[in-house]
């Protein structure tokens, strides 16, 4: 080999395998941290193996994968990396939740241009306490480093989840009754949708960075966008047989997640006066001269969750939403109609 063509290898093309040896031993620990009753094997094995719970009679599994949208460009920009994880398994938990399922396992798939070992740790140490919050056990994922895909100090995240429901306790649009109410759970923020949209505002028209105080509190830009997205695993999950329906309010906002949870000879009529919209949505709304109608198909507006039952169901949840500390309110009911879902009243 000549010296003006010097032999390559993996690193000098952009892959560091000593790095990613270094990351699986950084997660480890995090890792078998998540792991439950129902966990076989041992960390890095080819696959994950997982025994169904002894109580299953006819159980469906219930699988979702899903992402945290640009809300990962907060975490790159603050230097934060140790809550987007949390948000993935939450976020997913919550998806199959509304199925009446509760999870099982979950695995995450990271993916950056340069592999930064301490980076993969704190993203995974995120996604173990959100696995450890809802009782899933971590199982697997995958950890790429793809130069030429992603520029650094980007990277990307996806999850997967499996969990299971009774076959005869599926919550679906069919149990929906005239007449049963709408609860409203009360979301922690942003939750992880409308990022694309949240942080044009808060650089183009607020002109703020990440650790400037966000206007109107005394929390930073950071603080605010980075709040974890909310599980209702825990208040709901003793809960579910008093539950028609659910819908996990996510993109689309209201409008186009609670429709979901319709049959085509309902409606589902909000009450925009039931709730104080929190003042995170107020404050972009505002600063981005962002139109009502827009604001409800961006952001989920103070409401992470809607649980559709009847009026002794709707007593329990917000109930028991409240011995969790958790405000729930009744949010509307549900009326004749043709699967829509209806914004009446209030001034937002």
């Amino acid at each position: 080999m000549s010296p003006e063509r010097p032999p390559l290898d993996y690193r000098s093309a952009g892959v560091d395998i000593d790095a990613a040896n270094d990351s699986k031993a950084r997660i480890k620990r995090h890792v078998e941290s998540t792991f439950t009753a129902g966990t076989r094997g041992a960390f890095g094995g080819f696959g994950g193996l997982f025994r169904m719970p002894e109580e299953a009679k006819r159980p469906l599994l219930v699988s979702s994968a899903d992402g945290v949208g640009t809300k990962i460009k907060v975490a790159i920009e603050s230097g934060r990396h140790d809550t987007v994880g949390h948000d993935l398994v939450n976020h997913c938990v919550n998806d199959i939740l509304v199925q009446g399922a509760v999870p099982l396992f979950f695995l995450d798939y990271v993916a950056f241009g340069t592999l930064v070992p301490a980076t993969v740790e704190a993203i995974v140490a995120g996604v173990a306490a959100g696995c450890r919050e809802n009782g899933c056990a971590l199982m697997g994922g995958e950890t790429a480093e793809m130069p030429g895909l992603y520029t650094p100090p980007d990277y990307d995240l996806a999850g997967f989840i499996v969990g299971w429901v009774e076959e005869d306790r599926v919550l679906t649009s069919a149990n929906v009754r005239e007449g049963d109410v709408l609860v409203g759970l009360a979301s922690s923020g942003l939750h992880t949708n409308g990022y694309s949209l949240a942080r044009r505002i808060v650089s183009d028209r607020m002109g703020l960075g990440p650790h400037d105080p966000f206007p109107g509190t005394t929390q930073s830009v950071s603080d605010i966008l980075l709040s974890v997205h909310r599980s209702y695993l825990n208040v709901m999950r003793p809960l579910l047989g008093r539950v028609h329906a659910m819908a996990h309010i996510t993109g689309g906002g209201l409008l186009e997640n609670l429709d979901r949870a319709l049959p085509q000879t309902l409606d589902a009529v909000v009450d925009l006066g039931s709730w104080q919209v929190p003042h995170v949505f107020r404050a972009l709304q505002e600063a981005g001269g962002v139109a009502r109608d827009e604001m409800f198909r961006a952001f989920n507006m103070g409401v992470g969750l809607v649980v559709v039952t009847d009026e002794a169901g709707a007593d329990a949840v917000c109930a028991g939403a409240a011995s969790q500390g958790l405000a729930a309110w009744r949010l509307g009911a549900v009326t004749k109609g043709t699967g829509r879902v209806i914004l009446s009243g209030g001034s937002t």
